[in-house]
């Protein structure tokens, strides 16, 4: 038998509780919360894209290209020099960012300038950061 019981206290039928007194004893308690959990978490594919999202910042030379990004535009010969990388590697990079639409690109003749895509990224740079700068 399943160490999972249901519970039906207060119209609240389908419940889960843990049996065997591994739980806290206030499923019923905890029904809407749960029920609010479930009505607002995201779907499979949204929560894989927002893990890829999140994936982006996990890697340092691209938290440090966003923060470049961050301070405004700049094309790949300037990033690649205020970062003291390849322009290879800076393109790599970019192009890494651009597919997860964490920055734009707009062309200018010959050359290609960088900026962070919109308001949310920018957005989510400063409070990530102001975030960690908190422990200093």
């Amino acid at each position: 038998m399943s160490n999972l019981s249901y519970i039906n206290q207060a119209g609240k039928s389908g419940v889960k509780r843990r049996s065997g007194g591994d739980g806290c004893g206030h499923a019923v308690a905890h029904g809407l919360a749960v029920e609010r959990v479930r009505r607002n978490r995201p779907g499979d594919e949204t929560a894989c894209e927002l893990a890829e999202l999140f994936k982006a910042f996990g890697d340092p030379t691209r938290v440090r290209m966003l923060n470049a990004l961050h301070a405004g535009e700049l094309c790949v010969c300037a990033l690649a020099e205020a970062l003291e990388m390849t322009q290879s590697a800076v393109s790599h990079q970019l192009r890494l960012l651009k597919q997860m639409r964490l920055v734009r690109a707009r062309k200018e003749g010959r050359s290609v300038f960088y900026a962070l895509s919109d308001d949310h990224v920018h957005l989510i740079f400063s409070l990530a950061l102001e975030h960690v700068m908190e422990r200093h």
